[in-house]
């Protein structure tokens, strides 16, 4: 039970449509939300309370939809200055084109990169936000930090996966050797990040995570090694698998298996485990992650942008496995927004065999509330709207030209064109108020963004 000060202020919010997606996706039509301190008091039907003591401030719902925060389970948030190069590839051509260009980013250039990624999510309803960084080149400055620091500016709440790539081109990776680690530096560093920065406290702002990058690019040492060091820890693991049906060929030619038995094989299946994208998985496949409660954060849009494939979502869901939303790096999803994700699940995955019953408008809602906090490990904190949960919450706009003549308002937020964000809470505390951010300067985050992707561009061409 959460404990409050006698004095501690309220926020009433109501006159709303309320979608909570707990437990047994409860619903209001015109409901209310009240808010104390940095957690949900009450969500119910109605108007709130009318003597309610020390509220400081009552919102006025009306022709809006209240839902939980949004949760982006997967990210590159340095990909946000070389977006729009490398249009017409698939991923493995793709990652050769820019890793050259990757291999050159420094501290400044992720810290713009990393409020530009997260200045996008956040205006478009993401609280909680994820990022996976792997590539630190020499001399680089504090990668990890520059992030975390960008997060913490923010106001959202951020686990920090501190990704790592020990297997060059010269042993048979796809990465160019200067842009990897020894795999002892790697872990060293892994461990340094988790001591550092990893909060496991209630209500936590950050987490950390173990992330070595994908199995075309990481030793089986570092996986094996990895895995030992986060169960040491207690912290989660992250990384790519089955993305591609070049990523299962290259897994067969040198591991004489597929991608989730060589995980397996690793120490990298269980409760504690997430990954990434998950398209090319046979049904013994998604039988091990549903065995062993390995999370899966589905990228709809940076799939097709890559043209890897249409994940199997529907049975994940229908074996257990919980599954949340990823944005991907904004290299190969530009938009950088995960509540067009909401739609691109829905309507990529009815592209599948299992057609207009694929996904339904509030599968696709819980996918990138509920199920990216199940995946995150953080479903008992957020994610869903109930009293002593985390008030991490986003009321849309849904009474303008583009939702007033959808009935459903669930319909509206994931068919209808991306829907204004009248005012995002995470812990309480305004971040969005308007459709703008209101903890930074978008603008300001826009002119750096550019300054350090020409910036980029020029170090990489010389």
């Amino acid at each position: 039970m959460a404990q409050h000060s006698d004095a501690a202020p309220r926020t009433v919010i109501e006159r709303c449509s309320v979608a909570t997606v707990d437990g047994q996706g409860t619903e209001y039509a015109d409901g209310h939300l009240v808010v104390r301190g940095d957690r949900i008091e009450s969500v119910g039907p109605g108007r709130a309370p009318a003597d309610l003591e020390h509220v400081t401030r009552r919102v006025d719902g009306t022709g809006h939809l209240l839902t939980p925060g949004l949760v982006n389970t997967h990210h590159h948030f340095y990909q946000w200055l070389t977006r729009g190069l490398a249009q017409d590839a698939n991923l493995f051509d793709w990652l050769v084109a820019l890793y050259p260009t990757w291999a050159r980013i420094d501290e400044e250039m992720v810290y713009a990169a990393a409020r530009g990624s997260l200045a996008m999510m956040a205006r478009g309803g993401v609280t909680c936000a994820m990022d996976h960084h792997y590539v630190f080149p020499r001399g680089s400055g504090d990668l990890l930090g520059a992030g975390i620091r960008a997060a913490r500016e923010l106001g959202v709440r951020f686990t920090a996966a501190r990704g790592s790539m020990d297997r060059g081109a010269s042993d048979g990776g796809l990465p160019p050797d200067f842009a990897v680690e020894s795999t002892e530096a790697a872990l060293r560093a892994t461990e340094e990040a988790v001591d550092t920065h990893h909060d496991p406290s209630s209500g936590s702002m950050l987490h950390v995570a173990v992330a070595p990058c994908s199995p075309f690019s990481v030793s089986t040492e570092l996986l094996r090694e990895a895995a030992v060091l986060a169960r040491r820890k207690g912290v989660r693991l992250h990384t790519h698998g089955s993305e591609t049906a070049e990523e299962e060929k290259f897994c067969h030619e040198l591991f004489g298996m597929g991608p989730t038995d060589y995980f397996e094989s690793t120490g990298w299946l269980g409760e504690d485990v997430w990954m990434a994208h998950c398209v090319h998985m046979t049904d013994a496949d998604i039988a091990a992650f549903a065995r062993t409660r390995t999370g899966a954060a589905h990228c709809p849009s940076s799939n097709a942008r890559l043209a890897a494939g249409v994940a199997r979502v529907p049975d994940m869901l229908a074996a257990g496995i919980p599954v949340g939303l990823g944005v991907d790096g904004t290299a190969s999803n530009e938009s950088g927004e995960l509540h067009t994700e909401l739609r691109n699940a829905l309507l990529i995955n009815r592209l599948g065999p299992h057609r207009e019953r694929a996904l339904t408008v509030r599968q696709a809602l819980r996918l990138g509330t509920h199920g990216g906090a199940q995946v995150l490990g953080r479903a008992a904190e957020t994610g869903s709207l109930e009293p002593d949960k985390l008030a991490d919450a986003v009321l849309w706009k849904l009474d303008g030209l583009g939702h007033s003549s959808i009935a459903d308002p669930v319909a509206a937020l994931v068919l209808g064109a991306p829907a204004p964000v009248t005012l995002s809470l995470v812990g309480g505390r305004p971040v969005v108020e308007g459709g703008r951010l209101v903890t930074v300067d978008e603008d300001g985050i826009a002119r750096d963004a550019r300054t350090q992707a020409d910036r980029l561009a020029r170090i990489a061409g010389s």
